[in-house]
């Protein structure tokens, strides 16, 4: 009887361990809600691939961000920091990609791109990061230029985890509802709304687009994460204002981008090309011209011919 009693506790004490252990739904933006296949496809995925470690290794990280413009991307500038956790004009990891206009990353949607170039605020946790090439298949997210109020009701997406401590990975893009606490000359503060009032950014949602979404109005960024208590929770996360930056933003996108090195290459290539070409019909054109008549030199008078008459 003792032995059964003792089978029957350890059976149920595996399936216990079984229960707790199974995999649970990812869910970035810690109770945050899975976006529709297709909707916000101005946000981002920041993968960065091979960044310094402490232990004179390397490790991988991620941010979120939206693009503002079709060779900009806007995420915080906490993303790109150097070893002393300053903020850089530069990318830090081996390798960062952008991942954009793709809502699940298992589809083959959208693009996949790498960052060439950042460019820091010098007044905010917000940094702008250049695209290798355009994106010309997905709107920008606009920047508004009108300050976020108290009490208003803004949208998040982020490729986060799913909870400070549990630290899932997620495979689907979330979003939630926020409300407006609080606005200052830099930060603006967020508190959860729906899917629930903990609804809360995590690790990883760093540079997500805060934006309002008016009943058909085109969506308006406000503010992106910056940073917060462990998720999830309720009260304030902290964002950084993008209303006050729109001129920045606006100025920098609009810079003529840096040819990559194989489009350098090929403009001189054709150069080349022209430049030779040039010279062949230069000389070809002399030599239809036959040979040149000598002018008069001492001891070698040139015959004069006669002028016709005119």
């Amino acid at each position: 009887m003792r032995t059964t009693l003792l089978r029957i506790a350890a059976l149920a004490v595996v399936a216990l361990a079984v229960l707790v252990s199974a995999p649970k739904p990812a869910q970035a933006i810690a109770n945050g809600e899975d976006v529709a296949s297709g909707e916000y496809g101005f946000s981002v995925l920041l993968t960065m691939t091979g960044l310094p470690a402490a232990d004179q290794g390397s490790r991988d990280s991620s941010c979120s961000g939206a693009l503002v413009a079709p060779r900009w991307v806007i995420t915080a500038g906490h993303c790109f920091r150097d070893g002393s956790g300053r903020r850089v004009d530069r990318t830090v990891a081996r390798r960062t990609t952008a991942t954009i206009g793709r809502t699940a990353l298992a589809d083959r949607t959208g693009h996949e791109i790498d960052v060439v170039a950042v460019r820091q605020s010098a007044s905010a946790d917000v940094a702008l990061a250049e695209l290798g090439e355009p994106v010309t298949d997905v709107t920008p997210l606009r920047v508004g230029a009108a300050p976020a109020r108290p009490g208003e009701v803004v949208r998040l997406t982020g490729w986060g985890l799913t909870s400070y401590d549990v630290g899932d990975t997620v495979d689907r893009l979330q979003t939630g509802e926020f409300v407006v606490t609080g606005v200052d000359d830099v930060t603006v503060s967020m508190a959860g709304r729906a899917p629930r009032a903990d609804t809360s950014a995590c690790p990883h949602d760093s540079g997500g687009p805060y934006f309002r979404t008016g009943d058909g109005d085109r969506p308006e960024l406000v503010a992106v994460v910056s940073r917060g208590p462990a998720c999830p929770h309720t009260g304030d996360d902290t964002a950084a204002r993008t209303d006050n930056l729109a001129a920045w933003v606006a100025a920098t996108t609009a810079e003529a981008s840096q040819p990559d090195s194989r489009l350098r290459w090929l403009g001189l290539s054709l150069a080349g090309g022209v430049l030779a070409v040039l010279v062949v019909v230069i000389r070809l054109r002399r030599g239809r011209r036959g040979p040149a008549r000598p002018h008069g030199r001492l001891g070698d008078p040139a015959r004069r011919q006669p002028s016709s008459v005119r």
